[in-house]
């Protein structure tokens, strides 16, 4: 009769563990105390192919050491190949948000890669006197540098691809920046009417702040290179050998094809999660200028009729239960929301760095979480926006030209010839009588009609901003 189930020893007790899983008897702890965000760490494929990135690493480096037998290092190897190439995550299982500072995490990835190893060596799941989660697997670690370790190779990794998705939204926006170029417009500050502009000058200013972050965030990934992978448990890397932490950064940089250094104060950098804050603070900026340019759209595009109507957004679905015809701009809205829990995940995770006690910041579970779900949601919603808004924006130059004729500061381009008093008095009669500037001038004989023409060309205020 086929084995249901096997049992698994631990200083606790004994549990029964369905035999076809791969974890053991700390995942399965950690899965019953802990069921908080009610996923698994399986939700990041990214975070367990790191976590295998380091274990594989650190396999290697054992056995370069002799520490580990060759059998048992090419296993673990192999192991570890496999989670990396995408297999076994569903045994990934314990929620994101623990107690006991990433240990359940880590003893999640130690378990499986055992079992997985076991399984190559033809032996039964469980069989830990010939590979141990503990004494092989996490040999010369701690969850302590382990686990922040495999945080910041995964948050370097990901980083790449959030600055893709904000290359597409640039883009987009640049494309929109070119067909609006020659569009005239009336620029506005505290939402009232200040100097002309073009359309297509407005555009690229979006296209360039994203360009700005896309950089500054090439910087902040740099920080996140610089490693504690060899302290252990707080720093004094206790139970490696003295080679142990050079050799395990050359490995790790093998495996990752990526140069990531040791810290230059282990101790430090074992309780200090710095670095996460200024990650977070990055996302942060990236998320609060998108989501002011979503404000900026639903506003130019409101109305159609009692609004500015200066652009339309496509319409993407109805937009009232009640109100037939209604079309919301509910792209720019979710990307909004988007950001204002990024913000939110930037507070919870100035509080947990905060928050962290003596040698070590037991809240780098709550940090990681908020981190990749900001970076996964910021990927998915920047896309949508240019797929699904900015790409489909077409302009009503009408609309934005009538604006910038009846706006009464057109005076502004006068200041130089009436100087101040007499262009505010101007604009003072155009707003109480209604009438246009450019016949308050003709009728007080302030210039001739040749002269207005030129003066008043609209172009002539935008010219000296550069040519899209």
């Amino acid at each position: 009769m086929e084995k249901l189930h096997r049992i698994e020893k631990d200083f606790l007790g004994e549990k029964e563990i369905e035999f076809d899983k791969y974890y053991g008897i700390q995942t399965l702890r950690a899965k019953e105390n802990f069921n908080i965000t009610t996923i698994g760490i399986n939700l990041f494929p990214n975070f367990i192919i790191s976590l295998a990135k380091v274990k594989k690493a650190c396999a290697l480096t054992n056995f370069e050491l002799g520490d580990l037998t060759q059998i048992q290092k090419d296993a673990i190897v192999k192991a570890c190949d496999r989670i990396i190439a995408g297999e076994f995550h569903d045994q990934f299982i314990v929620d994101p948000i623990q107690g006991g500072a990433g240990t359940s995490t880590n003893m999640n990835a130690n378990e499986v890669i055992a079992n997985i190893a076991l399984e190559i060596l033809g032996e039964p799941k469980g069989s830990y006197s010939i590979i141990h989660p503990n004494n092989h697997v996490n040999m010369s670690q701690s969850t302590n540098d382990a686990y922040p370790t495999a945080i910041k190779i995964t948050l370097y990794e990901l980083i790449f691809k959030l600055q893709d998705s904000l290359k597409i939204l640039r883009d987009a926006f640049y494309g929109k920046a070119v067909e609006f170029k020659d569009i005239l417009k009336m620029g506005r500050t505290q939402l009232q009417d200040a100097v002309p502009m073009t359309l297509g000058q407005e555009f690229k200013t979006y296209a360039t702040m994203i360009d700005d972050d896309i950089n500054r965030l090439s910087k902040a990934q740099e920080l996140l290179k610089e490693v504690n992978l060899g302290a252990t448990a707080i720093g004094t890397g206790i139970n490696t050998k003295p080679e142990y932490q050079k050799l395990v950064i050359k490995h790790l940089q093998d495996v990752t094809k990526t140069d990531y250094y040791m810290a230059r104060d282990m101790i430090e950098a074992t309780q200090d999660t710095s670095t996460f804050v200024h990650i977070s603070g990055r996302f942060k900026s990236i998320a609060i200028k998108v989501s002011k340019i979503c404000n900026d759209l639903r506003l130019l595009s409101s109305g159609p009729r009692a609004g500015l109507n200066e652009i339309n957004l496509p319409p993407m679905q109805p937009g009232s239960s009640i109100m037939p015809g209604k079309v919301n701009p509910v792209m720019p809205e979710v990307v909004n929301q988007v950001a204002f829990d990024v913000i939110g995940a930037d507070v919870t995770i100035s509080m947990a760095s905060e928050h962290g006690q003596l040698q070590l910041n037991v809240f780098e579970p709550i940090i990681a979480y908020k981190l990749f779900i900001s970076i996964n949601m910021m990927r998915r919603a920047f896309e949508s926006l240019a797929e699904k808004c900015i790409k489909g924006i077409t302009a009503n130059p009408e609309v934005c030209m009538n604006n910038v004729l009846n706006s009464a500061t057109l005076v502004t381009s006068l200041n130089p010839i009436l100087g101040y008093e007499k262009s505010s008095a101007v604009a003072k009669e155009a707003l109480r009588t209604g009438k246009r500037v450019y016949d308050i001038l003709l009728e007080q004989k302030l210039f001739t009609q040749k002269e207005l023409e030129e003066l008043l060309q609209p172009k002539n205020m935008v010219h000296n901003y550069d040519k899209i």
